[in-house]
């Protein structure tokens, strides 16, 4: 039986109120001969009939996900903009979240390939592909769609790549500390110079290291301002990094779409 992971995600933005009691959401373990390339499995079901729809947004993440769901099936590239869907009527959704770099000894080409980018399943994985769709679809059980992707990735591995523990723990490292805020901060950590981290980025995680500390800042920032009442954006701006607020309420409101002061104020009416 597959784990549960305990651990609270990170990057789902606090733009809408949602029913717990009308959501399923989990997150499950991979097995550990799989664990360097995939983070978890996650499934999100909804029932919201007779209900008003509800938006759900998230952060982006440098990670791809290979994504089942009834006429939807995709697989989706690490996305630069934050990803945003409306939910309605009651449906369901499950899939893989690879990590950083574990879905280049799958593709075989340059994650870059497919950032900003969805494409079907087929696309990368022809017929076969479709086959797992189907498969995957088709089961009721967690476990038994866990075994189905497990069982048809393992059928895929290549040859052992030592890049792509170590491009994920990069990237990993990055998300947990804030003192790395540039990429010369992470090419001096990992003894590396920054045109080769660029390259290796590019190919294991179709991103550029700046782009991955820029957006787990962003991650942190607003994670901050849900959690507290009063904040200094000036000071949170140059903690996170930023030369002034002003590049920094900039950044925040291209991806998430409102201004700081604006999120915090969403963020503290939901907890009332």
């Amino acid at each position: 039986m597959a784990r549960r992971k305990a651990v609270p995600p990170r990057g789902i933005l606090k733009t809408s109120t949602a029913d717990p009691s009308r959501h399923r959401y989990e997150r499950f373990h991979p097995t550990p001969d799989l664990a360097p390339y995939v983070e978890h499995f996650w499934l999100v079901e909804w029932d919201l009939r007779g209900a008003a729809p509800e938006r759900a947004e998230t952060l982006p993440h440098p990670n791809v996900h290979m994504i089942f769901q009834e006429g939807r099936s995709r697989i989706r590239g690490p996305a630069r903009a934050k990803f945003s869907t409306l939910l309605e009527g009651k449906g369901g959704v499950f899939a893989a979240k690879f990590t950083p770099a574990g879905f280049y000894p799958f593709a075989g080409v340059p994650v870059s390939t497919f950032a900003d980018v969805i494409v079907s399943i087929r696309d990368v994985f022809g017929a076969e592909g479709n086959e797992l769709d189907r498969a995957v679809l088709a089961e009721k059980s967690d476990d038994a769609r866990i075994e189905l992707i497990e069982a048809f990735l393992r059928a895929r591995l290549r040859e052992p790549d030592a890049n792509v523990a170590r491009i994920s723990e990069m990237a990993y490292v990055v998300a947990k500390e804030r003192d790395i805020r540039k990429v010369a901060d992470l090419a001096a950590r990992y003894r590396v110079n920054e045109r080769t981290l660029q390259r290796l980025f590019a190919r294991y995680v179709g991103v550029s290291p700046k782009w991955v500390i820029q957006r787990y800042r962003l991650h942190e920032a607003a994670e901050q301002l849900a959690a507290q009442e009063s904040l200094d954006q000036a000071a949170l701006a140059l903690e996170l990094g930023y030369s002034d607020q002003a590049h920094f309420v900039r950044d925040f409101k291209s991806i998430i779409g409102l201004s700081p002061a604006a999120y915090a104020r969403s963020a503290r009416a939901q907890k009332r």
